[in-house]
Formats: C-alpha cells, sequence, structure tokens
C-alpha cells in the first residue's frame, strides 16, 4: 500500500530499525515524523552495524529519507551522522530532505535537560539529557529555532538572542551554571547552516507529491506508544507523539492517507528509564533476557529493563495507533527458556482483573500482572519454518490481539526474519 507506518508498540527499542530496514527497500520514500537523536535504530546489514539516530533507517538501503516537522534536530549530530553514513559509501545528497519546520535542539537545550534531571534526583524521568524534552517545549511557547532559520542569518541571530537571553537566566540563577554567549551559539550554529542548507526542503510537499505518484512511503517513528506524551505513561513519557496520528501531523497530510500502520512489538518487554512496568521480570532471568537480547541502549548505553510480554498493553496499542498487522522482533531471545511467562491481564487494587489498559494512573502504577505460562521451545530459529512451540506463540499472540502477526524477528541481522501469511 503507499503510506505505511511502522510503530513501536511498547515502550520503544521495539527493534523499529530493522523492519523499516527490511521493509524500506520495497519502498520510495522513508519518513521520520517524531522525536530527535536520543532514540537510535541499529540495523545489521552484511555484518556492519549501523546506530542511526536522527535520519530515518532507509538510508541505509539507499532510499531517499526525509525528517518531518515533527522532530527536532541537534545540528552537530545529524552532521555526524551525514559524514559517518558518506564515509561508509552511502549517497546523501539529494535522499536525505530535512523539514525547514522542525526545531533546532540549541546547545542551552541539552545542558537544561541535565540540570533538571539532576535537580528532580528520585523524581527524574530519566531523559537521555540530549535536549529534546526542552526543545519541545521551547517549540510549544514559541521560541524555538527552526531549520528554516539557519538559511536567513538575520532571522537566526535575532531568535539566538532572544533565546539565549532567557535561557541564561535560569542557567545561572537556578541551575548555577555558566551562562551561553550569544555570539557564540550563532558562529557556531551558521557554520552547521552551510553543511545543512542543500537538506532543507518542504516535506509536506515532498510526501504529497509521492503519494500522488502513487508511490510507496515508509513513515517511521521513534521511541513507542507507551511513551505517547498524550497517551502513554505521563510523566515517564517522551514529549512528542510516537503514535501512528502523528504521522499525519508531522507531514501535514489527511489521516485518511495513511493505509496501513504496522506495530513493532518484541516477544518480550523492555523498558528505558523510570515508571511503573508491571509484567517486569523479578530475579536474575532479568539478567538473562538482557543480556541474551543485547539489552543496552543504541545511544546510551543504559541498560534496558526487561519483562515478559504484556498483552493488555499491546492490546492498548493496537487500539490507539489503528494497528493492521504487528511484526514480533527477537522471538530467538526466548528459545533459552523452556516456560515462557505471558501477561494477559491487570489485577487492579481493589481486585478487579482487566484485559484493559487502565485509563487512571494509580490503576496503573499499583496493577499487578496476571500471567499465563507458555511451553517454550529451546532450539535456535533456524530454516524457512518456526518450531512448534513458537509458532504456537506467536499464534497466541495473534489470536490474543486479533490482529495478524506478518513478520517473525529470528536474529540481529536484516534477513533474519520470517513472513507469515496473515
Amino acid at each position: 500500500m503507499p503510506a505505511t507506518v511502522i510503530v513501536g508498540a511498547q515502550w520503544g527499542d521495539e527493534g523499529k530499525g530493522k523492519i523499516v530496514d527490511l521493509l524500506a527497500q520495497e519502498s520510495d520514500l522513508v519518513c521520520r515524523y517524531q522525536g530527535g537523536p536520543n532514540a537510535g535504530h541499529t540495523i545489521v546489514v552484511d555484518g556492519e552495524t549501523y546506530k542511526i539516530r536522527a535520519i530515518p533507517s532507509g538510508i541505509v538501503a539507499g532510499v531517499a529519507s526525509a525528517i518531518g516537522a515533527g522532530c527536532v534536530v541537534d545540528p552537530a549530530v545529524l552532521i555526524e551522522e551525514l559524514d559517518d553514513l558518506e564515509a561508509r559509501g552511502h549517497r546523501t545528497d539529494g535522499l536525505v530532505f530535512v523539514s525547514g519546520n522542525a526545531h533546532l535542539i540549541m546547545p542551552w537545550h541539552v545542558a537544561l535537560d541535565g540540570a533538571r534531571e539532576r535537580r528532580l534526583g528520585n523524581l527524574q524521568i530519566g531523559t537521555t539529557r540530549r535536549g529534546i524534552g526542552p526543545a519541545y517545549a521551547d517549540k510549544a511557547t514559541r521560541i524555538g529555532i527552526r531549520v528554516q532559520d539557519l538559511l536567513d542569518p538575520k532571522i537566526l541571530r535575532e531568535k539566538v538572542e532572544l533565546a539565549a537571553g532567557e535561557k541564561n537566566v535560569w542557567l545561572e540563577r537556578v541551575y548555577g551554571i555558566e551562562p551561553f554567549d550569544a555570539e557564540d551559539v550563532v558562529a557556531q550554529t551558521l557554520a552547521h547552516a552551510e553543511r545543512l542548507a542543500p537538506y532543507v526542503e518542504d516535506t509536506s510537499l515532498l510526501v504529497d507529491r509521492a503519494l500522488r505518484d502513487g508511490r510507496d512511503v515508509l513513515f517511521e517513528g521513534a521511541q513507542g506508544t507507551l511513551l505517547d506524551l498524550d497517551h502513554g505513561t505521563y510523566p515517564f513519557v517522551t514529549s512528542s507523539s510516537p503514535i501512528a496520528a502523528g504521522a499525519a501531523v508531522s507531514f501535514g497530510i489527511g489521516p485518511q492517507r495513511i493505509d496501513e500502520v504496522v506495530g513493532v512489538s518484541k516477544a518480550y518487554v523492555t523498558r528505558v528509564g523510570e515508571g511503573p512496568f508491571p509484567s517486569e521480570i523479578t530475579g536474575p532471568a532479568q539478567d538473562r533476557v538482557r543480556e541474551l537480547g543485547g539489552e543496552f541502549g543504541t545511544v546510551t548505553g543504559r541498560e534496558r529493563r526487561c519483562g515478559w510480554l504484556d498483552l493488555v498493553a499491546l492490546r492498548f496499542a493496537v487500539r490507539v495507533n489503528g494497528i493492521t498487522s504487528l511484526a514480533l522482533t527477537k522471538v530467538d531471545v526466548l528459545s533459552d527458556f523452556d516456560e515462557i511467562p505471558v501477561c494477559v491481564r491487570y489485577r487492579l487494587p481493589d481486585g478487579e482483573e482487566t484485559e484493559d489498559f487502565p485509563a487512571h494512573q494509580s490503576d496503573f502504577h499499583h496493577c499487578e500482572p496476571v500471567f499465563e505460562t507458555l511451553p517454550g521451545w529451546l532450539e535456535e530459529l533456524a530454516g524457512p519454518a518456526l518450531p512448534p512451540a513458537a509458532a504456537d506463540y506467536v499464534a497466541f499472540v495473534a489470536g490474543s490481539l486479533d490482529v495478524p502477526v506478518t513478520l517473525v524477528g529470528t536474529g540481529a541481522s536484516r534477513d533474519a526474519v520470517l513472513a507469515l501469511q496473515p
């Protein structure tokens, strides 16, 4: 179908990059619709590992890639990524496009992000301290600096001086941090402007023309559904909208133009940072899953918290995204377990059990998982078919959600994916 959204169905880190890379090979344009360089996608191609942070994952497959207005861009990180891709033989000119309406992450955003987390102490959100939240906050208060401002030195200078004046008050008086010199920031940003200017594009028009021409457009988000600013486990969320509807907003197209929504979920669950996590594994099994799955942050290297698959949360993701099919990744990681618990319901504080995600945060924070245990398969996932117990596990997930599982991840490499008939 012409327009497909790839959305994380958990707390991020589901393996979206691999699925995007796979589907990008049959697409004409890949579009990143939210987030910033705190969220990395890891792709393994011919034994070579790519850790993509800013540019859509499709670039590794040589497909035109666009960064939408709903993203925030750290110019230094983007330039570093462009340089690295070109050094490894990947063309970027004429293939990478950045919305002029996307907002820039400025040096004070990074400083404020770290300072706020330190000040919060035990109440910290668990951000990656890359300046993402403060950049989105400035966007909402209408003092943000946009990518298109790089193209007009006069406007850029005026905006930097305005923003620096306000941010320096906070940095000095609240957090005791050295202020930024506006002239230094302007000079540094103008240096970035020269490198990035050729990539600035009207990405809304770009996508509209592609869809009108009947071309295949793939939209990818960062993070995952449960980190959505409006629908996630607030306040332990990101600062944008990873859900599928965010693709239409970011690229300025009507929601009716989205044809398919592919949800990506691990065969278990991971979460980075703070916040409630009902199906979190207790005891040594957590370390076992973490090591087998390589569950460490692409960008930060932080250990990810690991849990058994949570069908209550996954059912919620199916609902709020309109997921039409599911890609179940890292099924191979569970090959080391003779029994595999799956969370099928929550037990609420009043003793009631529910298959629906709680609407009230207090219920979610204090609920207990109700598990059903499935048999493991204790064998490698090799060949064109899954072992019977693994196939039963996949069928159990699909049947519980009433959504077909069409892709199954059986290893780290690009080709370690089985396509299933819906």
